[in-house]
Order: C-alpha cells, then sequence, then structure tokens
C-alpha cells in the first residue's frame, strides 16, 4: 500500500499510534537499531505488549550483535562482549523521535533505539562503539562549540530483475539488471522501473521523509533516490530505514537490488554525503560574512567562503586517508576507487570538481562538502561521525586550505586515498586523530571488525581465481 503524496510529509507521535493500534490499522511495531554493517537490527513486537510494557520499561537483546560479522558470526577478541563475558544484554533505549511508519510494511510502525549497558559499573550509559552513539558523540562535540550539522546522503543501488532468492542460487553471477543500457539521467530508463521507484518514494513519504527525486545511473539498473538535507542524526536515521524499506519494495515487486560498492567491472554504487554547519541559532557559518555568493570573508582566501569553512574543509582533507576505514568499510568498497570512474582516488578539493574526493557545491546559505569517497555499502553514521571529527579538528586547529584542484584531479598527482582495506585499517589503528576524535575503544572495535574481514578474505578462494588457475595454471 503507498500513500498519496501529499505535500507535506505527514509526521507521526506516539497518540497516532496508539490510535492506529486501536483501530487495527497497525499490529506491528519494529524496535531496531543499526549494527556494525549498518543494517537494522532489532524485534518485531504485537502493540499490546509495546504499550503495556515496553514503552515504561524499554526491551533489550543480545549485545553480540554489535560484535557480529555480515554472517552473523559470534566473533572473539572484541573487548565489548565476549564468551567470558556471557554474551549478556544491552537495552534498547527508545527514541520515540524516530516513530515513524514502516516504509514497505503497510500495518507496522518503527522506533529506533540508542544501545546502553544493562548492568555493571556503566549500567545505562550509551555502547560507545554503537554506531549511533559515535555519530551522536561528535553531534554533541559540535554542540558544546556552538555548531549544528546538517546532512544528506546520495544512495545509488542496483536493480535486477531476479529475485533474491534467484540471486542467492545462482551465487548473484549472471543477474538481469532491470534496465539494459546506461539510464543516467533518461526520464525513459527510469519509467521502466517506475513502479518499484514510486512505491519507495511514497512509501519514505509516508514515513516522514521529504523526498526529492529518482534518477538513472550508468549501471544497468542502476539508481538514485535521494532525500531533503536534516539533522545528520535523522539524515542517518533515514538513510537505514531507507535502505531496509528499498530492499523489501523490490522484493515485493519480484526483483532484487543491492547497494553493494561494486557489483561488477561497471559503475559502482556510491554514496555521497554533503555536510554543513549552521550556529546554534539557525545562522549560516560556512558562507562568506554577507551571504552572498560572491562575497569573501575575513581571513578566507576563496570566493563565497568564510574562514571557518577553509578551516573544516581543510581538517576534512587531512584526516580523509586516516578515517577512511568509516567511509569505506569493506574489502568491496576499495574496488571503486578507479581513475576515470567518478569515484575518487585523489585526496583533493575542488569547486565543482567531480574528480575530486571532497567537492565544494552551492552558495550563500546552500555552501557545503560533498564527500565522494562513500559508497552503497557505508554506514552512514560512522561516515558523518569521520567527517563531523575531521572538521572539527580543521576548526580548533585552524588548519589552512590548500588551493582547489583545477582540473582532472586523477591526474594531479595529488596523495591517493588507502588503496586497500587494510590500508586504510593500519592508517585508523595507528591515527592519534582518531583516537582522540573517537576513543581507544571505538577505535580498537572498528580495527578489530576490519581484521575479522580481512582473514574471512584471504581465507576463501574466489571465482577469479577459479577461472585463472583451475586448467591453466
Amino acid at each position: 500500500m503507498t500513500a498519496s503524496p501529499g505535500l507535506t510529509p505527514p509526521t507521526y507521535t506516539l497518540d497516532d499510534l496508539r490510535a492506529d493500534c486501536e483501530a487495527g490499522t497497525v499490529d506491528t511495531i519494529v524496535i531496531a537499531f543499526t549494527d556494525m554493517q549498518g543494517r537494522l537490527a532489532g524485534k518485531r513486537l504485537h502493540p499490546g505488549f509495546f504499550f503495556g510494557h515496553v514503552l515504561e520499561h524499554g526491551t533489550e537483546g543480545c549485545n553480540y550483535l554489535l560484535t557480529a560479522d555480515v554472517e552473523m558470526n559470534t566473533i572473539e577478541g572484541y573487548a565489548l562482549t565476549s564468551w567470558e563475558r556471557g554474551y549478556g544484554d544491552f537495552a534498547f533505549d527508545l527514541d520515540l523521535s524516530t516513530l515513524r511508519r514502516t516504509p514497505g510494511e503497510p500495518n507496522s510502525a518503527t522506533i529506533l533505539a540508542d544501545l546502553t549497558w544493562v548492568s555493571g559499573p556503566d549500567a545505562g550509559t550509551p555502547v560507545r562503539p554503537s554506531p549511533r552513539s559515535v555519530l551522536t558523540a561528535q553531534v554533541e562535540r559540535a554542540a558544546s562549540l556552538g555548531y549544528e550539522a546538517f546532512a544528506g546522503t546520495e544512495l545509488e543501488f542496483i536493480l535486477f530483475d531476479d529475485t533474491y532468492e534467484q540471486a542467492w542460487d545462482a551465487r548473484y553471477q549472471g543477474l538481469t539488471g532491470s534496465n539494459r543500457y546506461n539510464v543516467d539521467y533518461s526520464i525513459l530508463g527510469g519509467a521502466k522501473v517506475e513502479p518499484v521507484l514510486r512505491e519507495i518514494r511514497n512509501e519514505m513519504w509516508r514515513s516522514g521523509v521529504t523526498v526529492e527525486s529518482a534518477k538513472g545511473e550508468c549501471n544497468l539498473g542502476q539508481h538514485e533516490i535521494v532525500f531533503l538535507y536534516d539533522r545528520v542524526l535523522r539524515a542517518c536515521d533515514t538513510h537505514s530505514v531507507y535502505k531496509t524499506a528499498a530492499k523489501l519494495i523490490a522484493d515485493a515487486h519480484g526483483k532484487a537490488l543491492t547497494f553493494m560498492a561494486k557489483y561488477d567491472e561497471r559503475e559502482g554504487n556510491s554514496c555521497h554525503v554533503h555536510l554543513s554547519l549552521r550556529s546554534a541559532d539557525g545562522d549560516v557559518v560556512f558562507a562568506a560574512s554577507d551571504g552572498s555568493a560572491d562575497a569573501t570573508g575575513p581571513e578566507s582566501e576563496y570566493e563565497g567562503h568564510s574562514a571557518l569553512f577553509d578551516h573544516f574543509l581543510a581538517g576534512l582533507q587531512s584526516t580523509l586517508a586516516e578515517f577512511t576505514l568509516f567511509y569505506a568499510p569493506n574489502i568491496n568498497s576499495y574496488k571503486r576507487f578507479a581513475e576515470g570512474s567518478f569515484a575518487p582516488t585523489a585526496v583533493a578539493w575542488g569547486r565543482d570538481n567531480r574528480s575530486c574526493a571532497l567537492r565544494v557545491v552551492g552558495h550563500g546559505a546552500g555552501l557545503r562538502v560533498e564527500n565522494r569517497l562513500p559508497g552503497g555499502d557505508v554506514n552512514p553514521y560512522l561516515a558523518v561521525a569521520a567527517m563531523l571529527a575531521g572538521g572539527l579538528h580543521g576548526i580548533a586547529e585552524r588548519l589552512p586550505l590548500e588551493p582547489p584542484c583545477e582540473g582532472n584531479a586523477y591526474a594531479a598527482g595529488k596523495a591517493r586515498v588507502p588503496r586497500t582495506l587494510r590500508e586504510a585499517r593500519d592508517l585508523f589503528d595507528a591515527s592519534a586523530l582518531a583516537r582522540a576524535a573517537f576513543g581507544d575503544d571505538v577505535v580498537d572495535h572498528y580495527v578489530h571488525a576490519a581484521d575479522v574481514e580481512l582473514t574471512a578474505f584471504e581465507a576463501a578462494v574466489t571465482d577469479w581465481e577459479r577461472v585463472r588457475g583451475f586448467e591453466r595454471l
């Protein structure tokens, strides 16, 4: 079921939920958090139990959920939890401001939760390595300096005519893209898959999100749906809910879609992240002092920039390589970084330059930085936390901004983004800036997660190896 688009996305309150449950139009309440891989995890509750017990007392879930790999294997070596510690529970601390109708599930509502410790000396405090907690810490840091951060994510996916079960049985080989040719900005190409795109857009609107647009992309069956920028925590919540909803809706149409960074040798799935700051009073702080498109703020060398924006951008650029693990968290993430692919290879910034990792766009109140490093597999909370941490470092240290990269950044001789997960893992592990910004416990947690992926990959025999070596070696 899809809702009428309307002109204003609907709000949804606890009173609305109670009324819908009493009327029987909602019979399921999803309580979820976002795991390390950026997936929603949690449980579905009956309304009677939710209103009778969970709303007042909360609910809990096994703490291994924040230390499992993508296959949900129980992984040893994390400080957070272990067999020795008994694999106890986390509390799901409901954030009622996230309440929404569940997109893709017409008789359901969703509430997102923060993770807190149930017992021990840290009882009631946030589980710091939880992705939402990592971002919240940076939001609070920005607030303490008088800033509020806003973000928007542009998330691409590839849509296939095969179901998820057919794709699994085929080991994800030989799948048929829902478009047979490049449909970048093609109205015709979008129309061919509009039943899926339309339902995703309308279901996200029904969940309270302002939908901007849908457009075709370059790979076969590749599309992008974007939403209006928002405060960073809500923007990341929307991103996570959307990923699950898009898969559910594609599945209901007998199709499958993937957000993996690089599915084949064609264009990968990006997730460009746009970020800006405002003062606590809502004033623009990135643009030049008078906010116009062609003004020059005090101490800024660049047209339209404030000095604060220069420092923020310089901090983001200076930490880009060290924080790449939060932008590109998987083995597959690094397959995107190829010259001439519209995915970046150079640690460079430019004005409206898509060959750079950091692209400055907009002017006046719309001036912002676009981070082009993340792929569709990114955990948005971690990526935005890294951007905030890097930018705030630049402000604190008043880092100078180097000149923009003019022309082709692929051939500019700039420092290169990390080439592999191992390189990014080592840079993050050794980064004093990362440890100061996020804490040793968070850094060690995600370094170990990278080690788990590297160990699994290095033990695997791939199809590439079989094709090259079965007969000919």
